[in-house]
């Protein structure tokens, strides 16, 4: 395969561009073609710095545009929205938003928006695109420990550029570094396929639990959580605590006396008891403004080329990044895990993960800072079910048992009104639901996806029975993971059915099928060897 492409680097103060040629005095680029596959590798002859990879004039990609076509990008992070789109969608950014407004807030932190330049003539993704229609086309990147793969489509022409996340990676004189490696397939499907193949079929346990977070929030005590774990049936395993056990964000092992006279000893062995496995929240990479680790430990903060700490947004007091490469603050990471490990907690959710590649970090690239950060997660649980959120997919590959595909579901359908324009990673059911959907193929792959929870009380929200309805419906069928905050015992009759019905689709309904046409997807699955099949509106949230 041929097609054009351009290395910017740095060979001393200067900066160089290597274009269409594959090798000079200072590197040489060497192709590897197999069919379908792509691989590229940057051999330095002299000391260099990578700035910029990038391939376009794609001659598998040579498809022009079509107003009927669907594209598909993955998003940056866990949170953000990913969902098939025309090239006459719009990809929200924060440029339309006050910048005061921007920086009082962190919104830039949440996503990509202080390394990729968004442009209104463009959308763009990470790692995996496909492409429906007459010309379909998949592209996926298996360059998951070194570098993203940035997939960029034109909005008027339907033209695909490839780029390398690279920048900061130095190579010295003899090194080798692959800047990308790719699979691509103008059979979407057959594509998707050999994507998913490549890093096998898992057998992966679902999860039926219960979270204390949509519920309550940071508001949760002893007698709160025995009494919604007491009215769980077997029919759940697993009962995790969520947020607010600790006195701050990032001191993880100081849990509020006032909340938790007794610890959380008592919690666990109650969940045990029941058959349950016990689940624990925490965001391992940060700590906020207010913790006492932020106040004692500032020289285990990473800060950026001014000396200022690395704020990673707005939630609590503010919250701030961790060195991951200051050897006493991965050492309390591994840790604080270790504690709550020994204590009996078998499933951990580790939250706002993306904060381990929002600083830079000299001669890593932010794929090999993410991979490198939850390789330490891992390292610290080997034997403990992990789910991450808030993450980098590709990184979490192999890596981790389960991963949020999208946002925190929201109380209203679309969150609150003012929030609407705000980064792509902001809460939303609305959004969620999409992702739900349309990241579905990495589910059993990757890792197992975790869709966020159903709710379906009466109090304390503001979704629609029949949004509700459409939400745990789509829950049961595109997640290896199906939670929900309520308290069951407080169900009716009718809710109690509504559920038991869902608990049947999650454990064995198949999905099939699923396309897009305007607002409507029309999604095909079997169950008890019958083919069945519904229809979701993305605009109004329900089932038609």
């Amino acid at each position: 395969m041929t097609c054009r492409y351009t290395l910017k680097y740095l060979c001393g103060e200067n900066e160089r561009v290597l274009n269409d040629s594959c090798e000079n005095s200072e590197v040489l680029l060497k192709t590897a073609e197999l069919p379908s596959r792509r691989t590229v590798t940057i051999t330095a002859k002299q000391d260099i710095c990578l700035l910029e990879y990038k391939e376009y004039d794609l001659p598998f990609a040579d498809m022009g545009a079509n107003a009927e076509d669907l594209y598909f990008i993955n998003g940056y992070q866990s949170w953000t929205d990913s969902h098939e789109k025309y090239l006459s969608e719009t990809e929200h950014n924060l440029k339309k938003i006050p910048k005061a407004l921007v920086s009082a807030f962190s919104f830039e932190s949440y996503g990509d928006y202080k390394f990729y330049d968004y442009d209104k003539s463009r959308f763009h993704g990470y790692d995996v695109f496909y492409k429906t229609g007459e010309n379909g086309l998949f592209i996926g990147s298996m360059n998951y420990n070194n570098a993203y793969l940035i997939i960029e489509v034109e909005r008027k022409s339907g033209a695909i550029t490839l780029k390398s996340d690279i920048k900061r990676k130095y190579l010295k004189a003899g090194e080798s570094f692959t800047v990308c490696d790719y699979i691509y397939n103008n059979d979407y499907k057959a594509g998707l396929i050999d994507f998913q193949n490549h890093f096998g079929e898992k057998n992966i346990k679902k999860i039926f639990g219960y979270t204390s977070w949509y519920n309550y929030y940071q508001d949760i005590n002893e007698e709160i959580l025995l009494r919604d774990l007491a009215g769980l049936d077997d029919r759940f395993n697993l009962f995790q605590i969520d947020d607010g056990y600790e006195t701050f964000v990032g001191d993880w092992l100081s849990v509020s006396k006032e909340k938790f006279p007794n610890g959380l000893s008592p919690i666990v062995q109650a969940a045990h008891k029941k058959g349950y496995l016990a689940g624990i929240w925490l965001a391992p990479f940060v700590a906020e403004e207010k913790s006492r680790l932020f106040e004692e430990k500032k020289e285990w903060f990473k800060r950026d080329k001014n000396g200022e700490f690395i704020k990673c947004g707005s939630n609590w007091s503010g919250f701030y990044a961790l060195d991951l490469e200051n050897r006493e603050a991965r050492e309390y990471i591994k840790g604080c895990l270790k504690v709550y490990a020994d204590m009996g907690f078998d499933f951990f959710k580790l939250d706002f993960l993306y904060a381990a590649n929002l600083p830079d970090y000299e001669n890593k690239t932010r794929c090999e800072a993410a991979r490198d950060a939850y390789s330490l997660l891992r390292e610290a649980l080997p034997e403990k079910l992990i789910l991450g959120c808030g993450a980098t997919l590709i990184n979490c590959a192999n890596l981790f048992d389960y991963l949020r595909i999208g946002p925190d579901v929201s109380l209203k359908f679309d969150d609150v009104f003012y929030m609407r324009p705000m980064h792509r990673e902001r809460i939303s059911t609305k959004v969620t639901l999409q992702n739900t959907v349309f990241r579905h193929f990495t589910d059993n792959y990757l890792f197992g996806n975790d869709p966020d929870v159903f709710l379906l009380r009466d109090d304390n929200i503001s979704l629609s029975p029949a949004q509700r309805k459409a939400l745990i419906t789509l829950n049961s069928l595109f997640g290896s993971v199906m939670m929900t905050s309520d308290n069951i015992a407080e169900y009716s009759a009718e809710k109690k059915a509504e559920l038991t019905a869902a608990l049947d689709l999650f454990q064995n309904a198949k999905v099939t099928e699923y396309r897009k046409n305007g607002k409507v997807i029309t999604i095909n699955y079997l169950l008890d060897n019958e083919t069945k099949q519904i229809k979701y509106h993305t605009g109004k949230g329900v089932l038609i």
